[in-house]
């Protein structure tokens, strides 16, 4: 096993203001950069008029959507929440290419009325159709009931000539049944306006999103009155579904993998035919008897969804997208340029101007935002491009500065805006760390055996502190196991096995005749991903060795089954929690310290030290008595793992 070169104890601790030597500056002390070409507030920039100019950061999506709209492909975008799937969605209505609408109709069918007939017209002429219709219908109606009304006046003045008033009335009321139930209806011979395209002058873009197979496919209304002269005419219960309403437009679908198996096939056979007959979709309804004629659904559909839809999709429906169109995969984040900076100040101009209830921001406000930007970024040099929630910060700051009658947003409100709009996850993070306190299950001064503080992420934006406890017991069966509590998931698991190959090298001890119990404090939601596994380690080396563990420290980071401290995500949330916990120093990977942009005023209460392999963690962590000595065993034990390697036989590239 490779070593680690040694390293001695750090003189004195990274503060976030000074990276370590070698390291570039972090960016939470960097200054800020401010955007070229400053402007006095977001009110001076020009807002695009086509939705297509005002999607930034997704350059290669909007490659995609333009040309996919000269062409009509069909488009599949999956990525996170509010990157912008559904606004590329509506651009592409706005750029496909002016084609002439259509109205669909559907007529009732004198030979089987269980089977509509369905027409198209020009866009606009369907309204004129069925107006045409209804007036002649009217004029029918009313010669009918004038007609009705002289046959009675005469039956009732022929009976009352004769003196004979009961036969009369017995006459009248025969002739009424037999006019009322010999005779169609007029209005039952009106058709119905299926789909109406008269006030549009783009292509229709409809969102099925979450849509049931009725909405999205189009149904036929159950119909309680089915004899009688009652019934309402199979044609006038056919409503049109998503499909048919998106003809020769955009049909866009987020969540595509939650729609159930058969209305996939169904958007399948849609997709491939470009017309889809409706049907009732329930089959205990009068309307599965109704089926109409095909009606025309040649719409471009755009899928989206999370990295997860794709093994919820129906196979054929994806391949149908992938042989007709394109799959794109949105970007999180973009590289903190001076012009992308730009582009976030336009974004402000535009949430502002859509918004329409609240002020436009000044320089302060918009160098705030894209602090906010880097933060939430996760990532050195980069801004996130999940838009949806910086468009929430900048409504909060600016209510918080319409409230205040402020005549523009500033620094000041976008900072009270953090405060106030925090994520749900964020404030049970606090929930918990006041609750863990109270009850002295965060310990943060002193030292303890066994017991590790170490850091993760709750939600997407919120950090927590997560206590780690570890011991060790005679060996329970033949051989020593790892035994680890606390709902670990797949991915946490296999990070203990990680940490498991480690300790016979870091001890120097056979652990084959011992148990390791770890144990997670506090986990009520599972634990999930790698990030803890320096954490286990020096619990477990800790309880091992008997050598206590400083608790006023905290850490995170991944663990290569060579002793390499890898990067994890999240450290500016997992810092913040540490520093609200009352813990004074955090160990992070050193890959990491450029990811680092914590709050103002967390930077005088946490001390973060960057570290490269396990040995590192381990002579800061770790509180042993004769600290010569450890420091010398921590050495032997990294010679033994570059002995080992130089002793391994030579692997026989042949058999290997």
């Amino acid at each position: 096993m490779e070593s680690a070169p040694e390293q001695p104890l750090p003189e004195e601790p990274v503060q976030p203001e000074a990276a370590a030597p070698g390291v570039s500056p972090s960016p939470a002390t960097a200054p800020a950069a401010t955007p070229e070409g400053e402007v006095a507030t977001s009110s001076l920039i020009e807002v695009p008029a086509s939705l297509i100019d005002q999607v930034i950061g997704q350059e290669r999506a909007v490659e995609v959507i333009r040309k996919a709209a000269i062409q009509r492909r069909h488009v599949m975008m999956i990525g996170s929440p509010g990157t912008g799937k559904s606004m590329l969605a509506k651009a592409m209505a706005e750029l496909l290419p002016k084609e002439e609408l259509q109205d669909i109709l559907v007529y009732p069918n004198s030979d089987d009325s269980n089977n509509p007939v369905i027409r198209t017209v020009a866009g606009g002429r369907g309204k004129q159709i069925v107006g045409a219709h209804k007036a002649e219908a009217k004029k029918k109606s009313q010669f009918r009931q004038t007609l009705m009304m002289l046959l009675m006046l005469g039956i009732a003045g022929y009976a009352i000539i004769t003196m004979q008033l009961l036969m009369g009335l017995i006459a009248g009321a025969f002739v009424f049944m037999a006019l009322r139930y010999s005779t169609p209806r007029e209005e039952a011979m009106v058709p119905k306006l299926l789909v109406s395209n008269d006030t549009k002058n783009i292509a229709p873009f409809i969102d099925g999103t979450g849509s049931h197979a009725g909405a999205l496919l189009g149904d036929v209304r159950h119909d309680p009155f089915q004899s009688g002269g009652l019934e309402t005419p199979a044609h006038d219960r056919v409503e049109a579904g998503a499909i048919h309403r998106s003809n020769g437009g955009v049909l866009f679908i987020d969540e595509i993998n939650t729609l159930d198996p058969h209305s996939q096939q169904n958007l399948l056979t849609a997709l491939q035919e470009g017309e889809f007959p409706i049907t009732g979709q329930s089959e205990r309804s009068s309307g599965a008897m109704v089926r109409t004629e095909p009606v025309p659904c040649k719409f471009v559909m755009i899928a989206a969804g999370n990295i997860d839809a794709i093994q919820g999709m129906h196979p054929a429906l994806r391949s149908r997208i992938r042989g007709y169109g394109y799959e794109v995969y949105m970007a999180e984040s973009m590289d903190d340029t001076p012009e992308n900076r730009q582009k976030y100040v336009r974004f402000i101009a535009q949430e502002v101007k859509n918004d329409g209830k609240i002020p436009h921001f000044d320089q302060s406000g918009i160098d705030e935002i894209i602090r906010e930007a880097r933060r939430r970024s996760n990532r050195k040099d980069h801004l996130t491009l999940k838009l949806r929630d910086m468009g929430g910060l900048i409504r909060v700051a600016g209510d918080i500065a319409r409230q205040e009658n402020a005549p523009i947003a500033t620094a000041a409100h976008v900072i009270t805006a953090k405060k106030t709009a925090r994520s749900i996850e964020d404030q049970v993070s606090d929930e918990i760390t006041r609750h863990l306190r109270e009850y002295e299950m965060t310990v943060v001064e002193g030292t303890r055996v066994g017991r590790v503080n170490g850091l993760a992420v709750t939600g997407s934006d919120a950090g927590s502190v997560l206590p780690i406890m570890a011991e060790v017991t005679p060996a329970q069966g033949a051989s020593g196991t790892v035994i680890a509590t606390g709902m670990l998931k797949e991915i946490a698991q296999e990070s203990i096995k990680n940490v498991s190959a480690l300790l016979k090298k870091f001890t120097g001890k056979d652990v084959k005749n011992i148990d390791i119990h770890i144990q997670f404090i506090g986990t009520y939601m599972g634990v999930e991903g790698d990030s803890a596994s320096i954490s286990v380690a020096t619990a477990v080396v800790s309880a091992i060795e008997g050598i206590p563990v400083r608790q006023d420290l905290a850490m995170t980071g991944s663990l290569s089954v060579r002793g390499d401290v890898l990067p994890v995500g999240g450290v500016t949330y997992k810092i913040e929690a540490a520093a609200k916990s009352g813990i004074k120093t955090v160990l992070i990977p050193r890959m990491n310290i450029g990811d680092v942009l914590i709050e103002e005023r967390y930077k005088s209460l946490v001390t973060i030290i960057p570290v490269d392999n396990i040995d590192d963690v381990l002579k800061i962590a770790l509180v042993p008595e004769n600290s010569d000595g450890f420091l010398t065993k921590l050495k032997k034990m990294a010679m033994r793992s570059t002995a080992m390697i130089a002793e391994a036989p030579e692997i026989n590239p042949t058999t290997a």
